[in-house]
């Protein structure tokens, strides 16, 4: 038999799936295995879910690595209480506006972060550096900043986990040394980064990565054995040490060393003085869930303000121009103030407890008209007042909801050498103008795109759930929770329903099965209107819900290579 296993003509229905002792749902299989072991070892959810976390960067390495940012929700159920980690990197603190445009040519592509939703490399512009395009650059190490991935695996293990670090990565260093067929989806986007790579990403300083992702000249097919044991050896020098090898160890001296030769700003303090923070998740009540987010720098509040503001109508069905032009209105109020506001908390002009506070949520959605055309919307001053996701639930009540992320795909197309740490270019969303509240400056936190969900109700776990995807996610987050709330789906249809997506102005990208007529409606209003042939610009999703009996129920992502493993 000769097929082809990303072609896919006909439509797939999945069940959500229940169990009772343990469950952990990831976008590959592998590392939703790596999470079952940790459990069925007498490990709890924060295990499960730094196992896989751990796992994904090397199973899923087009989306996420170990220079990757993470962000995490948790619920410890003993406690009653849900913990927030924000552990998305800086800038060095030897960067600064003036340099970067200093310094024509340190990197290919632009970024800036200008009042769309697409992902950056829609708003990219392939020119040559930050000098030339007045932009940021997307590739390259002046758009690194510090990591936060592995520090966040320390943190979680070592302030709740059952098991130890070494054990809990055990399983992503034997899949990183002993290799692992590539699955149909990752597959595609692998060869989709070459491509792009190949035309974007030229000179010494990429050539690291296509040693590392490319050995033989090619992204691997659908089936092939992908091994990476120079990622091996920094997975367990980073467990062997609690994270301390990859900040001020020898791996930090070997990112600071290439940082120096090919351009960068890191010196070793960067890595040093970093440190993950535990952080108060904020919050809305939308029809008696509480919605639960990280707050800024994390872009979660966007999807906060959006739920503010629909919490103020009444759905009676999904199917409905109507439903969607609600929705559809409230995101594009939601990003005008979250792109004008958001960017490293102490620098924020605004609180964000002001951005989400229930009257603002009501005069903003005071500017919506019901039954009315499509509009354009600008920020307003409230008054004084490529990701991986996945989630994790144990048979004590914890619950995690994790997300990490290297942003564009592989990130910033550099790998330190020898040790396949593929650097996420987080700094590509900075504005260069100094007047923005998301401006580049030392040691800062830029405007971030992932974003884990968490459901509470009544104060008690309700679940975790989240969509990755960049610009996309705060958007996912509020069709998944008005798809359980509002529309009573399970929590597999929850993540199957069509998905659209805000661009810019008044332009939306739907799927190929958005119901058409509505979509014609919908135009007829004023909404613009793409059918995107692909899904892969709406993201991939996981949810788990645990019912009031006890019993645990999950949905995963059907647009990708998404598993739920459990027991």
């Amino acid at each position: 038999m000769n097929f082809d296993p990303t072609y896919l003509p006909y439509a797939s229905a999945r069940y959500p799936i229940y169990a009772q002792h343990g469950m952990v749902a990831a976008s590959s299989p592998q590392a939703s295995a790596a999470g079952l072991e940790m459990l069925r070892r007498g490990g709890n959810a924060i295990d499960a879910a730094v196992a896989a976390a751990t796992t994904l960067t090397v199973v899923e390495p087009t989306a996420n690595g170990i220079g990757s940012d993470a962000f995490a929700l948790v619920w410890i159920e003993k406690e009653r209480r849900l913990y927030g980690l924000n552990a998305s990197g800086w800038t060095p603190r030897d960067i600064s506006i003036e340099k970067v445009l200093a310094a024509p040519g340190s990197a290919t592509g632009g970024s800036e972060m200008t009042g769309g939703a697409r992902g950056a490399e829609a708003r990219s512009t392939e020119a040559s550096g930050a000098a030339q395009s007045g932009k940021m650059p997307t590739y390259g190490w002046v758009s690194t900043m510090v990591p936060g991935a592995p520090k966040a695996w320390a943190a979680l293990v070592a302030r709740f986990g059952a098991l130890s670090l070494s054990e809990v990565m055990a399983p992503a260093i034997d899949y990183a040394e002993n290799g692992y067929p590539a699955s149909p989806n990752l597959a595609r986007m692998w060869q989709r980064a070459f491509e792009k790579y190949r035309k974007t990403c030229v000179g010494p300083a990429f050539e690291e990565w296509y040693r590392t992702f490319a050995p033989e000249g090619r992204a691997p097919a659908a089936g092939e054995t992908v091994r990476l044991p120079n990622h091996a050896r920094t997975l367990r020098a980073i467990a062997e040490s609690s994270a301390d090898a990859f900040y001020r160890g020898e791996l930090a001296d070997r990112i600071v060393a290439d940082s120096r030769e090919f351009g960068g700003f890191f010196c070793k303090e960067d890595f040093a003085e970093y440190e993950a923070g535990w952080v108060e998740p904020i919050s809305v009540n939308y029809r008696g869930y509480d919605i639960c987010e990280i707050p800024p720098n994390g872009q979660g509040i966007v999807a906060l303000m959006a739920l503010n503001i629909l919490k103020e109508f009444e759905f009676t069905t999904r199917e409905s121009p109507e439903t969607f032009h609600l929705q559809w209105e409230a995101m594009k109020i939601a990003f005008a103030d979250g792109l004008a506001h958001v960017t490293d908390p102490a620098a924020m002009r605004v609180a964000a407890a002001d951005l989400i506070q229930p009257g603002y949520g009501s005069l903003r959605a005071r500017e919506i008209e019901p039954g009315g055309p499509a509009r354009l919307y600008t920020a307003k001053t409230p008054p004084k007042s490529g990701t991986v996701y996945l989630c994790t639930a144990d048979s004590e009540g914890n619950m995690v909801s994790y997300i990490q992320s290297n942003y564009m795909g592989f990130g910033s197309g550099v790998v330190v050498r020898g040790t396949g740490i593929s650097l996420q270019n987080r700094g590509a969303d900075f504005s260069l103008d100094p007047a923005h509240p998301n401006c580049l400056a030392p040691r800062k936190k830029t405007y971030h795109t992932i974003i884990p969900g968490f459901i509470l109700k009544d104060g008690r776990a309700f679940g975790p759930f989240g969509v990755m995807g960049g610009y996309m996610q705060p958007q996912g987050h509020v069709q998944t929770v008005t798809n359980l709330v509002d529309f009573h789906l399970n929590p597999q249809q929850a993540l199957d329903a069509p998905r659209w997506q805000w661009i810019l102005g008044k332009k939306f990208m739907v799927e190929r099965a958005f119901p058409a007529e509505i979509a014609e409606a919908l135009t007829r209003r004023g909404h613009e209107i793409e059918v995107s042939p692909d899904s892969t610009p709406f993201g991939r999703g996981q949810i788990i819900l645990r019912l009031p009996n006890g019993t645990l129920v999950g949905g995963t992502e059907g647009r990708t290579d998404s598993n739920i493993a459990c027991y």
